[in-house]
């Protein structure tokens, strides 16, 4: 038996009473890396603020002074909000849908100020993939959701999913859409994803709606 750190072990086992799995998940915890600001490398929460970078597209993780400070200075970076809104009254049509050219029942939709258009993404395994969209069609659906015009541009998307035989939609955080595409790229294996995937699209669905404000 030999004992290492306050830990005894035996034919590969840790005694339980010795607290060796408590010392063991401390050990991790202590040895996780920090995660640091992207601007002033100070240590930050796991739910700490986004910045958009706007003329990369570029989320930043920073800490909550860096957050106020720079935000809304010149045109360069934009604080991402936390609030999300489900839309249970919203209005599309199939046929407005298939006109957005959607390949799948997924995709949230951006206003990018720096190019002046509404962007189109939708998740792969890739990545985010941008569709072409009609802007005839945005805003004929805009005409009808008034609650579009809310939306502040760069930082909050229109997040839709008709994965099921229904239809969800969502005005949410930039950060959350993207959230959304890390998820899928990280977890589809094959060519229909595997169950892990969809499982862990519907929890991210469920997570969402139960934290939204209607």
């Amino acid at each position: 038996m030999q004992k290492i750190s306050g830990m005894f072990m035996s034919s590969g086992q840790f005694s339980e009473s010795s607290g060796g799995f408590e010392t063991l998940r401390q050990l991790a915890r202590r040895e996780r890396p920090l995660e640091r600001c992207e601007l002033c490398s100070a240590g930050i929460r796991p739910d700490h603020p986004h910045l958009i970078e706007l003329a990369q597209r570029k989320l930043l993780c920073t800490c909550e002074p860096c957050a106020i400070l720079f935000s809304g200075q010149g045109v360069k970076f934009k604080r991402v909000p936390r609030r999300v809104r489900f839309l249970p009254d919203f209005q599309m049509t199939d046929a407005q849908w298939d006109s957005l050219l959607i390949p799948i029942g997924l995709a949230f939709f951006v206003e990018n100020s720096v190019e002046n258009r509404v962007l189109a993404l939708y998740p792969s395994p890739a990545g985010s993939t941008e569709s072409m969209l009609s802007l005839e069609s945005w805003w004929d659906i805009v005409q009808e959701n008034s609650v579009l015009t809310e939306m502040e541009s760069d930082v909050e998307a229109l997040l839709v999913n008709r994965l099921d035989h229904g239809a969800e939609y969502y005005i949410a955080p930039i950060d959350r859409c993207y959230q959304l595409v890390g998820l899928i790229r990280c977890n589809w294996h094959g060519l229909s994803g595997g169950t892990e995937v969809w499982e862990k699209i519907h929890d991210f669905f469920t997570e969402l709606k139960a934290g939204a404000n209607a």
